[in-house]
């Protein structure tokens, strides 16, 4: 009886945390026109900027300028940048003090016009009224706002990213964040206009920290900005890590400990309760059916319910395939690797290692 009410509380703890709060198009006309700076940091993005800068080009509202930054690239990035001619960036080493990415948005920032910034990672793509629909949320909801994009997977390896990107979805759709006085934001698209940004002093004001996007979430929000959170659904997507498994493992290992430091408690638990309750029913069903015990039956009815609401959040955030969605166990225990990981990143080296750097912590 205990067992099946804390795995049906970890079903109902799901439903509570998804909102389908997408991001769409509405009918209203804009209040005015803006001059929109796309800024994009891009360090050894070859393979991914003709996705991005391609799909600018064809936004039904086309960006004022887009600014690619490129920091420190040793492939191709800044040479596919000019030839789609866009004002590109040379970054310089990052000051004490500084991380990369922040100073590398910053300098964006620094050589931007726009009235309107809208700060889009190299691995995103835009459907062609994207654009068009970020202004219009963003003066919806009258601040500042942020994308979780659709996650485009085409390796297998890829599609092990399920677990993390649905406990990140969760993060960011909680009802309760609302009330989160550190009310994160989303790094791979975030819009807010010049005003907001200057308000909070930008990236300088977070200049040293490793989870920029979540740091200036909490800016905007303790200096009175509404922040709002969205997923891209059929306008906003990404491919994450082309590069390989490693680059997924760095990617995640980076902020999942510091990460939940940041959201509300109510947030935390419900998220501890789904993953526990998923958990349980991966690991210990196996061993029920193998051993014919009289609870099988009752886990693997919860493992089909947790399935099938795997499956329903995936339709609106990402793809990865019917094997990875059917033995979601492969993904889970990727996620455990890497919280793992991240641990000893965290608190035995000090530091966490992305893309050729070393970040202290």
């Amino acid at each position: 009886m205990i067992i099946s009410i804390f795995l049906l509380l970890g079903i109902i703890s799901g439903l509570i945390l998804f909102k389908n709060v997408r991001l769409s198009l509405e009918n209203q006309p804009l209040q005015r026109q803006y001059k929109v700076s796309v800024i994009i940091p891009a360090r050894n993005e070859e393979k991914n900027l003709p996705y991005i800068l391609e799909s600018l080009k064809k936004q039904t509202y086309l960006p004022y300028e887009v600014i690619v930054v490129d920091d420190f690239s040793s492939d191709k990035t800044a040479e596919i940048a000019k030839s789609y001619g866009v004002k590109v960036l040379k970054n310089t080493e990052p000051p004490e003090g500084w991380t990369g990415k922040t100073w590398a948005l910053w300098n964006g920032y620094n050589h931007s016009t726009g009235d309107l910034l809208a700060f889009i990672d190299a691995d995103v793509r835009l459907a062609p009224r994207a654009l068009e629909a970020l202004i219009k949320t963003r003066e919806r909801a009258d601040g500042a706002i942020s994308v979780v994009p659709y996650h485009h997977t085409e390796r297998f390896y890829e599609r092990l990213a399920l677990i993390p990107c649905i406990l990140g979805i969760f993060a960011f759709t909680s009802p309760f964040e609302k009330c989160n006085p550190q009310k994160g934001m989303y790094g791979s698209c975030i819009v807010a206009t010049r005003e907001d940004y200057e308000k909070v002093n930008g990236h300088y004001s977070i200049r040293g920290e490793l989870l920029d996007d979540l740091s200036l979430g909490r800016k905007f929000t303790m200096n009175g900005v509404n922040v709002q959170n969205y997923i891209g659904y059929d306008l906003v997507s990404f491919r994450m890590y082309p590069y390989g498994i490693k680059s997924e493992i760095q990617g995640f290992g980076k902020g999942a400990i510091l990460s939940t430091s940041r959201l509300y408690s109510v947030t935390t638990v419900l998220i501890a309760v789904w993953l526990i309750g998923l958990l349980a029913v991966e690991l210990i069903t196996p061993f029920l059916i193998a051993y014919n015990s009289p609870l099988s039956t009752l886990f693997m009815i919860f493992y089909i319910i947790y399935t099938l609401q795997i499956i329903y959040i995936n339709k609106w955030t990402g793809y990865y395939g019917i094997i990875v969605s059917l033995f979601h166990i492969l993904s889970s225990l990727l996620f455990i690797y890497i919280m793992l990981y991240s641990l000893y990143q965290v608190f035995f080296l000090g530091y966490v290692t992305w893309k050729g750097r070393k970040i202290r912590v």
